[in-house]
């Protein structure tokens, strides 16, 4: 099989190009001129430059493949321009390739949605695939992007017939989250003894290895226009960051932060962040979300795809390791 990967200079896109050549598939990585590319060191791909926000760059990513796993999105959680790149990227982008990889003849499509597109139930309630939300019950133009763009693709299946298998994962942990993600940056702090204090909030966490086992699944077995959660384990965020100290040996969180008083502090950092260019460190969005616990149940992906995921303290403990063996401690 001759496979077209994007997002692969990424975190769960280069996990998803690590198993695919495992099984000695042919693989083709679709990558921006200025992606950073060590995620790709050590495999053997063919590289196509090209970008998402650019629709005459995907028809020779996708000519010749027999499939497509669109692992690539816009990953942040502030952005400086009202979120327009993202958008562009995450829901144009996607029905561009889509739409690029049918003209090619492209046999199965596998695309990477979220857990964050479905809605997260009251206190600790456990959601899953049928956890029906609506755009206005998106935080974050992340999570908007990734709703319309999941909306987007059930359009093209239903009205224009395309062989998409959808996947959601959850927060995925583990080695080589080089940038770091968002969900990284929780171990990189947790480990460095930056976050003695927490929310009473919670995550589904996963092995990113897991995740892109899930892919794997998917295109062996998903069936057209069904979605599957590809998660873990459902653990606090205080659970999450005592894992990670007691494996590095360093003391756990101790103080239980409220939300309310952080806001006026997440808007003053924002506010200072246009001017300066810089990620704030604490976003209104972010508080937001963690009003609730994010909790899901990857019990259909269980059934229907064999999907077995390990552990996700092992997840958490390996992505320590990774960041203090390559000098990020």
């Amino acid at each position: 099989m001759r496979a077209l990967v994007t997002g692969t200079s990424g975190f769960v896109g280069s996990a998803v190009a690590r198993r695919l050549a495992a099984d000695g598939h042919d693989i083709r990585v679709l990558v921006r001129p200025t992606s950073d590319r060590r995620n790709l060191e050590g495999l053997s791909v063919e590289i196509v430059e090209g970008d998402l926000a650019q629709p005459e760059t995907l028809k020779p990513a996708v000519a010749g493949c027999d499939a497509v796993f669109h692992v690539a999105a816009d990953y942040r959680l502030w952005v400086p321009d009202g979120g327009a790149s993202m958008y562009r990227a995450n829901v144009d982008g996607t029905r561009d390739l889509i739409r690029a990889a049918c003209d090619a003849g492209v046999s199965r499509f596998v695309y990477t949605s979220s857990v964050a597109v479905l809605y997260p139930l009251p206190g600790t309630g456990i959601a899953d695939e049928t956890s029906v939300a609506t755009v206005d019950d998106m935080i974050s133009h992340y999570k908007k992007s990734k709703f319309l763009a999941e909306e987007e693709v059930m359009r093209l299946v239903r009205d224009e017939s395309v062989p998409v298998v959808i996947v959601n994962p959850s927060a995925p942990f583990g080695p080589r989250d080089i940038k770091p993600t968002p969900t990284g940056r929780i171990v990189l702090d947790a480990a460095k003894g930056r976050m003695p204090a927490y929310l009473d909030t919670g995550l589904n966490a996963v092995h990113v290895d897991d995740v892109a086992e899930g892919h794997i699944l998917a295109y062996d077995k998903g069936e057209i226009g069904e979605r599957y959660i590809l998660g873990g384990d459902n653990m606090t965020l205080r659970d999450i960051i005592q894992t990670v100290t007691d494996h590095v040996g360093r003391s756990g969180p101790w103080l239980k932060l409220p939300r309310a008083p952080l806001l006026p502090v997440a808007w003053l950092a924002e506010k200072i962040s246009r001017v300066s260019g810089r990620e704030p460190v604490v976003t209104v969005d972010a508080l937001k979300m963690a009003a609730k616990h994010m909790y899901y149940s990857s019990d259909k992906a269980r059934e229907k795809l064999g999907y077995a995921p390990r552990p996700a303290a092992r997840a958490l403990t390996e992505s320590a390791d990774w960041y203090r063996d390559n000098g990020y401690l």
